[in-house]
């Protein structure tokens, strides 16, 4: 399964870098706009939508939010107020956590699915069309978080982080995937010639909320009763079950970025 695990992520990688820094931005855009309505057809799955119409209408409804966004939203207001408001809803996410597990009524299932992706379609595009290096970066804060979390876990995870929704993370985990990600921030730092002030906090803030990304997906990957949101990267998942972390964090790192907090 390691192997396997490890297979998948290198090829993914491999696309990954093909299609921030090969492809035409028109192309590039298009795929980042596609793997999201992946990740809204696979959170239709999580609702319990077994009908495919259910799931395309699903799927459609939040293309169309999308595309609203993507047209009022630079017209209408300044990026922050979006992207601050992304992250009003994550940190109501990290407080939800504490009360689980608690009844979800269908709407609102509806309704945190489009929470969870449109802001971070909206956050990831606006990060690529600032520089595929600058979203590369919220990319490896993700990655390098959910590595020393699943290393440390692995050799040192005792106690338990959130039992009732995902038992395989642990505190130790936890603290080797910030640990990891405090390593990138004063990487980043020493790049951009930015302060270690500013960049450690953010990168370990950014870290945690990935953390709740993770956890708020699994919340309804638990109530669907699914170990997976899909099945399309062998040994990893679905699409939800690769960004899940990246649609938490893209949104805070995109603020940060906006605010010209870094570069």
């Amino acid at each position: 399964m390691l192997k396997q695990r490890i297979f998948t992520a290198l090829v993914a990688l491999v696309a990954l870098a093909a299609i921030l820094f090969l492809l035409p931005e028109y192309v590039a855009r298009l795929i980042i706009a596609v793997l999201l309505l992946l990740a809204a057809w696979e959170w239709a799955g999580l609702l319990l939508l077994k009908a495919a119409w259910q799931r395309v209408a699903y799927v459609g409804l939040l293309l169309a939010l999308g595309i609203a966004i993507f047209v009022y939203v630079p017209e209408t207001l300044p990026a922050t107020y979006f992207l601050g408001a992304a992250l009003g809803w994550w940190l109501i996410a990290f407080v939800w956590l504490f009360f689980h597990p608690t009844a979800i009524p269908p709407f609102v299932g509806w309704l945190c699915g489009a929470l969870v992706i449109l802001p971070a379609w909206y956050s990831i595009d606006w990060l690529y069309l600032r520089g595929s290096d600058t979203l590369l970066v919220v990319l490896l804060i993700v990655f390098a978080a959910d590595t020393g979390a699943y290393f440390a876990g692995k050799a040192f995870g005792r106690v338990k982080l959130a039992p009732a929704i995902s038992p395989g993370k642990t505190w130790e985990g936890a603290i080797g995937g910030m640990a990891v990600a405090s390593v990138v921030a004063i990487l980043a730092a020493i790049h951009y010639g930015g302060r270690l002030s500013v960049y450690l906090p953010l990168f370990l803030a950014i870290a945690l909320l990935s953390i709740v990304g993770d956890l708020t997906v699994s919340v309804f990957k638990r109530r669907a009763g699914v170990k997976d949101s899909g099945r399309l990267f062998p040994g990893h998942g679905g699409v939800l079950d690769r960004i899940d972390s990246v649609t938490a964090a893209s949104p805070v790192f995109a603020l940060a970025v906006a605010l010209g907090a870094v570069t």
